[in-house]
């Protein structure tokens, strides 16, 4: 059987020497001392076996530890900003509050193949670089009837669901409270870093929203409570009452709804997708890009991050 090296990086056991050698080299050596170097073989073996191959099974792990490096290095934006907002590795968000962030704003539908396509082109690959220096807002296109209190969203009512349902991931209290006399405004909201992972889990089977198992399983994916979700979106009223059904802060999904209708409409946004940046269009994905800043190099992920550090940089 062959020998195993000790993986230190300096030298290997030697080949025993067989018997016969030994006898034949040492033809004069006395029975005693020839027992005697049988015990300190016996009792190197030993050594070996028992003290440095556990030593060397611990010094092969940074080749696993390599493998950890590689996964983690990989280009899948939530599951990276995820893991950094878990391991406490982010950035120091107590400092940065007390900067001048970039306002960044993306208006989609929920249900909108234009939403996906901006989402994954341009919004996810450059919040990867700059999620820290900007105000970043998630805003939703509907209609609001000047009749009634409906309203309405282009591809039907599961498209408002879902407009809610992001709305309502957003803006629910992180961590979760049992506090029910907090109002929305005075507590700590989701992470962008989770409501904007579980609008883009969505939007990636957007043909599915509002089914059930596929909010619980983005739900899940993003660390948001569901069923503080599916009370906020199942709100009736704008002003819901007090809480007292649930363990959350009187939270609706159709004054959230209503409230980003409106705003949209002021800004005259009407097309999924719109994302602005300093209050100013900066890209429109309608069927491909258009209306692009600098001569639609808008569109490129790094443009758009270049512009946020340079705003970033001259009110910092």
């Amino acid at each position: 059987m062959e020998k195993l090296p000790i993986h230190t990086g300096e030298t290997q056991i030697p080949p025993k020497e067989s018997e016969s050698t030994t006898r034949r080299e040492r033809p004069d050596t006395p029975t005693f001392l020839r027992r005697l170097f049988l015990v300190f073989c016996f009792l190197g073996c030993y050594y070996y076996v028992i003290r440095i191959l556990p030593t060397t099974e611990w010094r092969s792990s940074p080749c696993s530890h390599g493998q950890h490096d590689t996964e983690l290095a990989m280009e899948d934006t939530e599951e990276t900003y995820t893991q950094i907002y878990e391991n406490g590795a982010q950035f120091n968000m107590n400092a940065f509050d007390e900067q001048t962030k970039v306002p960044l704003e993306a208006h989609i539908m929920s249900k909108c193949p234009d939403a996906q396509a901006c989402l994954h082109k341009l919004v996810l690959p450059a919040m990867e670089k700059i999620s820290d220096k900007v105000d970043f807002q998630l805003s939703f296109i509907a209609t609001v009837s000047k009749e009634s209190s409906d309203i309405e969203c282009m591809h039907g009512p599961t498209e408002c669901i879902g407009n809610m349902l992001m709305l309502c991931a957003a803006n629910l209290p992180f961590p979760p409270t049992e506090n029910e006399s907090l109002l929305p405004s005075t507590y700590p909201r989701t992470p962008i870093i989770r409501s904007l992972g579980f609008a883009n889990c969505l939007i990636d089977d957007y043909p599915l929203i509002p089914d059930r198992d596929l909010v619980i399983h983005c739900a899940l994916e993003h660390g948001i409570d569901f069923d503080a979700l599916n009370r906020c979106a199942s709100q009736q009223s704008d002003d819901p009452d007090g809480g007292s059904s649930g363990s959350y802060p009187p939270l609706s999904g159709i004054a959230l709804l209503r409230e980003n209708a409106l705003r949209g409409e002021e800004l005259g946004v009407h097309t999924s997708c719109t994302v602005r940046v300093d209050d100013a269009v900066w890209c429109v994905h309608d069927g491909g890009w258009k209306n692009c800043v600098q001569d639609g190099e808008g569109s490129k992920p790094q443009v758009l991050i270049d512009e946020i550090n340079r705003l970033w940089d001259e009110r910092n």
